[in-house]
Protein backbone atom coordinates (compact mmCIF):
# COMPACT_ATOMS: atom_id res chain seq x y z
CA UNK A 1 0.00 0.00 0.00
CA UNK A 2 1.43 3.37 -1.01
CA UNK A 3 1.48 6.39 1.26
CA UNK A 4 -1.09 8.12 -0.96
CA UNK A 5 -3.46 5.15 -0.74
CA UNK A 6 -3.06 4.97 3.03
CA UNK A 7 -3.80 8.70 3.33
CA UNK A 8 -6.96 8.38 1.24
CA UNK A 9 -8.18 5.43 3.28
CA UNK A 10 -7.50 7.30 6.53
CA UNK A 11 -9.42 10.36 5.27
CA UNK A 12 -12.38 8.21 4.22
CA UNK A 13 -12.34 6.40 7.57
CA UNK A 14 -12.40 9.76 9.38
CA UNK A 15 -15.34 10.98 7.30
CA UNK A 16 -17.23 7.75 8.02
CA UNK A 17 -16.64 8.17 11.77
CA UNK A 18 -17.73 11.80 11.66
CA UNK A 19 -20.87 10.82 9.76
CA UNK A 20 -21.66 8.18 12.38
CA UNK A 21 -21.09 10.75 15.13
CA UNK A 22 -23.36 13.25 13.38
CA UNK A 23 -26.14 10.65 13.13
CA UNK A 24 -25.70 9.71 16.79
CA UNK A 25 -26.02 13.37 17.88
CA UNK A 26 -29.11 13.95 15.73
CA UNK A 27 -30.71 10.76 17.07
CA UNK A 28 -29.94 11.69 20.67
CA UNK A 29 -30.91 15.36 20.57
CA UNK A 30 -33.53 15.52 17.83
CA UNK A 31 -34.88 19.02 17.25
CA UNK A 32 -32.07 20.58 19.30
CA UNK A 33 -29.85 20.08 16.24
CA UNK A 34 -30.40 22.95 13.80
CA UNK A 35 -27.85 21.61 11.31
CA UNK A 36 -24.92 19.21 11.07
CA UNK A 37 -22.31 19.60 8.34
CA UNK A 38 -19.09 17.78 7.45
CA UNK A 39 -16.68 19.97 5.48
CA UNK A 40 -12.92 19.68 5.10
CA UNK A 41 -13.05 16.54 7.28
CA UNK A 42 -14.51 18.54 10.18
CA UNK A 43 -17.95 18.15 11.77
CA UNK A 44 -19.83 21.33 12.68
CA UNK A 45 -23.12 21.05 14.58
CA UNK A 46 -25.41 24.04 15.21
CA UNK A 47 -27.65 23.79 18.28
CA UNK A 48 -30.85 25.56 19.27
CA UNK A 49 -29.82 28.17 21.89
CA UNK A 50 -32.80 27.18 24.07
CA UNK A 51 -31.25 23.71 24.39
CA UNK A 52 -27.59 24.77 24.54
CA UNK A 53 -26.75 23.28 27.95
CA UNK A 54 -28.69 20.09 27.24
CA UNK A 55 -26.77 19.64 23.99
CA UNK A 56 -23.35 20.30 25.54
CA UNK A 57 -24.12 17.93 28.42
CA UNK A 58 -25.04 15.22 25.91
CA UNK A 59 -21.68 15.64 24.16
CA UNK A 60 -19.74 15.55 27.44
CA UNK A 61 -21.55 12.39 28.53
CA UNK A 62 -20.76 10.78 25.18
CA UNK A 63 -17.00 11.18 25.24
CA UNK A 64 -16.30 14.86 24.62
CA UNK A 65 -14.79 15.47 28.03
CA UNK A 66 -12.04 17.79 26.82
CA UNK A 67 -13.00 21.45 26.33
CA UNK A 68 -10.61 23.11 23.84
CA UNK A 69 -11.87 26.68 23.47
CA UNK A 70 -14.84 29.02 23.04
CA UNK A 71 -15.09 32.14 20.94
CA UNK A 72 -17.65 34.18 19.01
CA UNK A 73 -18.25 35.52 15.49
CA UNK A 74 -20.07 38.79 14.89
CA UNK A 75 -22.71 39.11 12.16
CA UNK A 76 -24.10 42.65 12.74
CA UNK A 77 -26.89 42.37 10.15
CA UNK A 78 -28.49 39.37 11.87
CA UNK A 79 -31.15 39.61 14.57
CA UNK A 80 -29.01 37.32 16.72
CA UNK A 81 -25.72 38.82 15.70
CA UNK A 82 -23.32 36.37 17.35
CA UNK A 83 -22.30 32.79 16.71
CA UNK A 84 -20.90 31.29 19.90
CA UNK A 85 -18.41 28.62 18.80
CA UNK A 86 -17.04 25.79 20.96
CA UNK A 87 -14.40 23.20 20.04
CA UNK A 88 -14.37 19.87 21.87
CA UNK A 89 -12.25 16.72 21.86
CA UNK A 90 -13.11 13.09 22.55
CA UNK A 91 -9.65 11.80 23.57
CA UNK A 92 -10.69 8.13 23.66
CA UNK A 93 -12.06 8.18 20.10
CA UNK A 94 -9.59 10.83 18.90
CA UNK A 95 -12.41 12.90 17.40
CA UNK A 96 -12.93 16.64 17.40
CA UNK A 97 -16.16 18.57 16.93
CA UNK A 98 -17.16 22.19 16.45
CA UNK A 99 -20.50 23.25 17.93
CA UNK A 100 -22.25 26.59 17.48
CA UNK A 101 -25.33 28.44 18.60
CA UNK A 102 -26.80 31.89 18.01
CA UNK A 103 -26.84 34.67 20.62
CA UNK A 104 -27.53 38.38 20.87
CA UNK A 105 -26.25 41.16 23.14
CA UNK A 106 -29.40 41.36 25.27
CA UNK A 107 -30.37 37.81 26.26
CA UNK A 108 -27.76 35.76 28.13
CA UNK A 109 -26.70 32.32 26.93
CA UNK A 110 -26.40 29.73 29.74
CA UNK A 111 -22.81 29.31 30.88
CA UNK A 112 -20.96 26.06 30.13
CA UNK A 113 -18.80 26.40 33.26
CA UNK A 114 -20.88 23.81 35.13
CA UNK A 115 -20.11 21.30 32.35
CA UNK A 116 -16.47 22.19 31.71
CA UNK A 117 -14.86 24.50 34.31
CA UNK A 118 -12.27 25.43 31.67
CA UNK A 119 -14.98 27.46 29.89
CA UNK A 120 -14.71 30.14 32.58
CA UNK A 121 -12.03 32.39 31.07
CA UNK A 122 -13.14 31.76 27.48
CA UNK A 123 -16.65 33.00 28.27
CA UNK A 124 -15.18 36.03 30.02
CA UNK A 125 -13.12 36.76 26.91
CA UNK A 126 -16.20 36.43 24.65
CA UNK A 127 -18.03 38.84 26.97
CA UNK A 128 -15.15 41.31 26.99
CA UNK A 129 -14.38 41.25 23.26
CA UNK A 130 -17.91 40.79 21.83
CA UNK A 131 -20.39 41.56 24.61
CA UNK A 132 -21.89 38.06 24.67
CA UNK A 133 -23.65 37.55 28.02
CA UNK A 134 -23.60 34.25 29.94
CA UNK A 135 -26.08 33.52 32.71
CA UNK A 136 -24.96 31.65 35.84
CA UNK A 137 -21.31 32.45 35.15
CA UNK A 138 -19.42 32.67 38.47
CA UNK A 139 -17.38 35.77 37.57
CA UNK A 140 -18.47 37.45 34.34
CA UNK A 141 -16.24 40.52 34.11
CA UNK A 142 -13.73 41.91 31.64
CA UNK A 143 -10.33 40.28 31.49
CA UNK A 144 -8.40 41.84 28.57
CA UNK A 145 -9.51 45.48 28.37
CA UNK A 146 -8.90 48.19 30.94
CA UNK A 147 -11.20 49.16 33.82
CA UNK A 148 -14.13 51.22 32.56
CA UNK A 149 -13.48 50.33 28.92
CA UNK A 150 -16.31 51.44 26.63
CA UNK A 151 -17.55 48.93 24.05
CA UNK A 152 -16.38 45.56 22.78
CA UNK A 153 -13.33 45.69 20.48
CA UNK A 154 -14.02 42.64 18.24
CA UNK A 155 -17.48 43.72 17.16
CA UNK A 156 -17.41 44.59 13.49
CA UNK A 157 -19.04 47.97 14.12
CA UNK A 158 -16.44 48.97 16.72
CA UNK A 159 -14.28 51.84 15.35
CA UNK A 160 -10.68 50.96 14.52
CA UNK A 161 -9.49 53.94 16.54
CA UNK A 162 -11.62 53.11 19.59
CA UNK A 163 -13.61 55.70 21.50
CA UNK A 164 -10.99 56.94 23.98
CA UNK A 165 -7.23 57.15 24.31
CA UNK A 166 -5.10 57.25 27.45
CA UNK A 167 -2.15 59.37 28.48
CA UNK A 168 -0.28 60.22 31.67
CA UNK A 169 -1.21 63.65 33.01
CA UNK A 170 1.71 65.31 34.80
CA UNK A 171 -0.55 67.77 36.62
CA UNK A 172 -2.89 65.08 37.97
CA UNK A 173 -0.10 62.51 38.38
CA UNK A 174 -2.23 59.76 36.93
CA UNK A 175 -3.41 58.17 33.69
CA UNK A 176 -6.42 59.96 32.19
CA UNK A 177 -8.91 58.97 29.49
CA UNK A 178 -9.75 61.38 26.67
CA UNK A 179 -11.86 61.13 23.50
CA UNK A 180 -9.85 60.08 20.47
CA UNK A 181 -8.60 63.10 18.51
CA UNK A 182 -7.23 62.45 15.01
CA UNK A 183 -5.08 65.07 13.35
CA UNK A 184 -6.37 63.83 9.99
CA UNK A 185 -9.05 61.51 8.74
CA UNK A 186 -8.33 57.81 8.96
CA UNK A 187 -6.90 56.57 5.66
CA UNK A 188 -6.09 53.17 4.23
CA UNK A 189 -3.38 52.55 1.66
CA UNK A 190 -3.41 49.86 -1.00
CA UNK A 191 0.27 48.97 -1.03
CA UNK A 192 1.80 46.37 -3.27
CA UNK A 193 2.19 42.93 -1.81
CA UNK A 194 5.73 42.44 -0.44
CA UNK A 195 5.94 39.35 -2.68
CA UNK A 196 5.28 41.38 -5.83
CA UNK A 197 7.84 43.46 -7.66
CA UNK A 198 7.45 47.23 -7.89
CA UNK A 199 5.95 48.51 -11.15
CA UNK A 200 8.62 51.17 -11.58
CA UNK A 201 12.42 51.35 -11.70
CA UNK A 202 14.25 52.01 -8.45
CA UNK A 203 17.65 53.72 -8.20
CA UNK A 204 20.29 51.13 -8.98
CA UNK A 205 18.05 48.87 -11.07
CA UNK A 206 19.98 49.89 -14.16
CA UNK A 207 23.00 47.95 -12.88
CA UNK A 208 21.10 44.68 -13.21
CA UNK A 209 20.58 45.24 -16.96
CA UNK A 210 24.22 45.99 -17.75
CA UNK A 211 26.22 43.19 -19.32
Amino acid sequence: MTDATAALEHAQSLRDRLQALSEKIEAGLGAAVVSATIAYDELTVVFDPARWIESLTFLRDNGFISFIDLTAVDWPAREKRFDVVVHLLDPAANLRIRVKTAADDMNPLPSAVTIWPAANWFEREAYDMYGVLFSDHPDLRRMLTDYGFDGHPLRKDFPLTGYVEVRYDDAQKRVVYEPVKLSQEFRTFDFLSPWEAAKYDLPGDEKATKG
